[in-house]
Order: C-alpha cells, then sequence, then structure tokens
C-alpha cells in the first residue's frame, strides 16, 4: 500500500455515483474555517477517554472504510496499521489540510470528499465500514444520515459508533441540555447536546450488536455510547431509503 499518499477529491468511480465530489464552501466560510482550525488543536484529545473504546471497535475493519465528519483525523492513527482504503467525508472543506497532516504523520493513504453524512456519494453496498465518531448529534437530518450510511453498507457491513447523548428524560442534566442547546449548536458547529442517538440507530434497520454505555469527562455532554451495528443481507435496500 502507498502509505502517506494523501488524494483530495478524487475516488475511483467503483465507489462514487457521480464523475467528482461536490466541492463545499462559500456561506459562513470564516466559521467553518475557525471550527477546523479548533478541531485541529483539541479534536484530538479526546482520545485521552475514547482511545480504549476505539481500540476495541476498530480491532477488526478491514477493506473499504468510510469514516464521515472525521474532522482533523483524530482516528487515522488507529487504521495506520491496517491494510483498509480509508476514504473521508466531511462538510468543511478547511479540515483537508490537517487531515493531509495527519495522514502523513502516521503513513496512511487517504481519499477526501468534500459533502454530508445525509447526501453520500458512494453506490449503495460499496462500503465494507462507516466509522461515525462524535458525529450524528450534529447533522442536519439524522434520520436521513442512518438511511445514507446503511444504504453503502455491504450486507453484513458495520456502522461503528461512539457518540454524545442526552441525558435520561427528567434528569437535571437533560434540562441542562436542552436549555443550552441554541448556543451550544451555534459554538459546536451544529452539535446537539440531547440528541437522543442511540434511539435513532436503535430504529434504523440495522442489527445493533453491542453498545456500551460510559461517562466522559465532559459538563454538558457527559453521556455517550460505543458500539457497533450490522446491515442484514436480507433486508431490501428500500428499506433504509426515504
Amino acid at each position: 500500500m502507498d502509505r502517506g499518499r494523501v488524494v483530495i477529491y478524487a475516488l475511483s468511480r467503483e465507489f462514487t455515483q457521480s464523475d467528482s465530489a461536490r466541492i463545499c464552501g462559500g456561506a459562513g466560510a470564516m466559521r467553518l474555517r475557525i471550527f477546523a482550525w479548533f478541531m485541529a488543536r483539541l479534536g484530538h484529545k479526546a482520545d485521552r477517554y475514547l482511545a480504549s473504546y476505539k481500540f476495541e471497535l476498530f480491532a477488526d475493519v478491514s477493506g473499504t472504510v468510510l469514516e464521515v465528519g472525521p474532522g482533523a483525523g483524530a482516528n487515522l492513527r488507529h487504521f495506520a496499521a491496517k491494510e483498509v482504503h480509508w476514504i473521508g467525508v466531511d462538510p468543511n472543506p478547511y479540515m483537508n489540510r490537517h487531515l493531509a497532516e495527519e495522514a502523513k504523520r502516521v503513513g496512511l493513504r487517504i481519499d477526501v470528499l468534500c459533502g454530508t453524512a445525509e447526501d453520500l456519494p458512494f453506490k449503495a453496498g460499496s462500503i465494507d465500514y462507516v466509522i461515525s465518531t462524535l458525529v450524528l448529534c450534529s447533522v442536519t437530518n439524522q434520520r436521513r444520515a442512518l438511511s445514507e450510511l446503511a444504504r453503502v453498507l455491504k450486507p453484513n457491513g458495520k456502522l461503528v459508533f461512539i457518540e454524545h447523548v442526552a441525558a435520561p428524560p427528567g434528569t437535571l442534566l437533560r434540562r441542562i441540555q436542552s436549555f443550552v442547546k441554541p448556543i451550544w449548536r451555534r459554538m459546536g458547529d451544529g452539535c446537539n447536546p440531547d440528541r437522543d442517538t442511540r434511539a435513532s440507530i436503535e430504529r434504523s434497520g440495522l442489527a445493533v450488536g453491542e453498545i456500551v454505555e460510559f461517562e466522559a469527562p465532559l459538563p454538558i455532554v457527559r453521556p455517550h455510547i460505543a458500539g457497533y451495528a450490522i446491515k442484514p443481507i436480507a433486508t431490501s435496500e428500500s428499506r433504509f431509503t426515504g
């Protein structure tokens, strides 16, 4: 494998539905630049409390791997020793430079496309593993995003996820999450602190294999889940559309 090579906006039509990926940017460019700068400096620090979960969940990852919302590449080092074809899709084009630097540092060849989890430019059944870490909190349409992740997975393919989730209903933390959500979303690039992501995954049509609940050392988004879900072999693609 040609490790360390980075390809931006280029991917074989074996996987993509279109000739080229969309070029993101435009409105809100300064906000995107600031968030990319922030993630490049602080995003990797989350591995202090997530690394053990990633080590276990990523252990059997192989083949074609799609990571949605890879940010500045905090997960890349976990794939560097594996024989994978890593593809990243992120709506923020200013992450690309940081992704390229991290890929070069760990010696991993990557392909980067600009887009969103709700509208993936890949053929159905073309991806072995989908990785989502701290992403489903900020997608615009979570149901649509999970539908797309399921669509592009091969039968028996896995969605591997680590996400922060809403605190239990009626708790003080849940009330705080809902109260701060408007300003939290603006500061966190669309992040919803009170989103019930676990329930969404369980309703997605994917077969949940395991979900572990744990507490992160964070004040507002403390409840987290880590686990995987499998695309059933016999399920029709039409179940994941709409």
